[in-house]
Parts: structure tokens; sequence; C-alpha cells
């Protein structure tokens, strides 16, 4: 199915974007690297905004989507860098990618019958959350202050991306895709710029440019690859499938970062994964 290949590429580029998130926020402040990455991002989506056009179609709903998305936008990725910052990626990782949940919690919400898969799904998820985290405090020399402040910021993170996807997606079929895409990319960099103005943090630390630069394309052609996935069968399975990016980077770092795994933490990060891949076979 296209959608779930929309998903699984998007997971990829985050995964290659996190990891250097990873690396490049232990030496650098925050605020001006997400800038960087947004205006990055912006600048390559408005080629492909210019040729294709679509403008036409943006209506005031479709516009006030794609501002919503871009300010949920900077909570889900303040949340991610925040929590990369604080903890190593096998701990936060699974945490960031769990945003599946709150798609099945609104479907309840909403009075949709829920299946016991589904749940059961949820509870491997939040119990496999619970063991990585737990198991994660021996491991207290790589953590930058408290564990439960950067899961914190990582629910924050994941709560961010699921309202974006949703917003992103609902503004793509109310107006144009590239469009609202571009409109959500200027809104995050904009709410960016006057907090890094506010705390007087606007230029990124010396070298860290192509890096930024990079994490800008591939951040920007994850977004977009969930958010096109608006117009195919079943978009929900490229938000789900993205979500797979945590074990992706969790892989990377454990390869390239040198971040020990020790073996209860991969039964925690296997329940959670697991749960979420159940999650998108229900559909």
């Amino acid at each position: 199915m296209l959608s779930l290949g929309f998903g699984l590429c998007a997971a990829l580029a985050w995964a290659l974007h996190d990891l250097l998130v990873r690396k490049l926020t232990q030496g650098s402040a925050m605020l001006p690297m997400l800038l960087t990455v947004l205006v990055a991002g912006g600048l390559g989506l408005a080629v492909p905004t210019l040729i294709l056009g679509g403008w036409e179609r943006m209506t005031g709903e479709a516009l006030a989507l794609s501002v919503a998305a871009g300010v949920v936008y900077v909570v889900g990725s303040g949340g991610l860098y925040q929590a990369l910052h604080r903890a190593p990626v096998r701990i936060v990782a699974p945490v960031l990618g769990s945003f599946p949940m709150l798609s099945l919690g609104i479907a309840a919400a909403q009075g949709r019958a829920v299946a016991t898969a589904e749940w059961l799904a949820v509870a491997a998820i939040v119990a496999g959350i619970a063991w990585v985290a737990l198991t994660g405090r021996a491991d207290g020399g790589a953590l930058r202050g408290s564990l439960w402040t950067a899961l914190l910021w990582a629910m924050a993170g994941a709560a961010g991306f699921a309202l974006t996807f949703a917003l992103g997606q609902e503004a793509a079929r109310t107006g144009a895709t590239f469009p609202s895409m571009l409109v959500t990319r200027i809104t995050a960099a904009a709410c960016t710029l006057a907090l890094a103005v506010a705390w007087r943090s606007t230029r990124p630390a010396p070298g860290t440019l192509p890096f930024l630069l990079a994490m800008g394309g591939l951040d920007a052609l994850a977004l977009g690859l969930v958010t096109a996935s608006a117009w195919l069968p079943h978009p929900e399975y490229a938000a789900v499938a993205s979500a797979l990016f945590g074990v992706l980077t969790i892989l990377l770092a454990w390869r390239f970062l040198g971040e020990r795994v020790a073996p209860p933490q991969w039964l925690g990060i296997a329940a959670v994964f697991g749960g979420i891949a159940v999650l998108s076979l229900q559909g």
C-alpha cells in the first residue's frame, strides 16, 4: 500500500534526522538549530510549491489548519530536541514513536469501536515505555538531569507530532498539499524565531550549518510524505508507519554513536514497536 510506503520512507528520513539531532544537541543551543532546520526545509519546499501552485484552493479553513499544524509542530520538534538532548536515544525514542496511541484514544472518544487487539497493543506500548525507562536508570551517566524530565519532553514531542499529522493531512485535503506544507513550515519557523529572540539565542554553533541544512531537507521530506498521503487510501497508515523512526534511530545510534543497549532494554523496545506494528495492521 502506497501510504504505508510513504510512512516507511518518512521513518527512515526522520531516523537520520534524529541521529544528527542527538549528536549536535550535546554541544549546541537548540533553538538556533531548530530555526535553521525549519528555514532550510521551508526553502526546499518553496521550489515545488512555486512550480505546482495550488494557492487558489487554499481556503480560510485550510490556512487555519496549516497554521495550527505549524504551531503544534514546534511543540513536537521542541519535545524531540529536548528529549534527545537529555537522554540516550534508546530511552526516549520509544516514547517519541508512541503517538499512534493518541489516534486510538481519539477514535475511542469519538465512539468508534476499538478492537481488543488494539487495546492490547496500547498496553504493550505503555508497558514497554515504562520498562525502558526503569531499566535505563542504571545508566545515569548518559543522562542530563532527570530521566522523567526527558520522558516528559518526549511525551510532548509525541503529542505534538500526532496533532501535526492530523491537522496537516486535513489541511492538505481541504486545500492543496504543497501550499499547506509551506504555510505550516513558515508558521513553525516564525514561532521558533520568536522564542529564539526572546531567549537571545539565534545563531547556530560554528561548523554545524551543513548538518543543519541536511536535517532541514530530511525533516521537510518526511513531513511532506506523511502530509501528501492525505490523498491516498488509508492516510493514517503513513502516520503510524512513520512512528517506526524510533527503532531505526536506536539502531543507528547503537551503530554510529556507540550508545549501549542492554538486553533488558531491548525487551521494552521490542514491546513498544511491536505494539505500534499491531496498531498499523488494524487500519
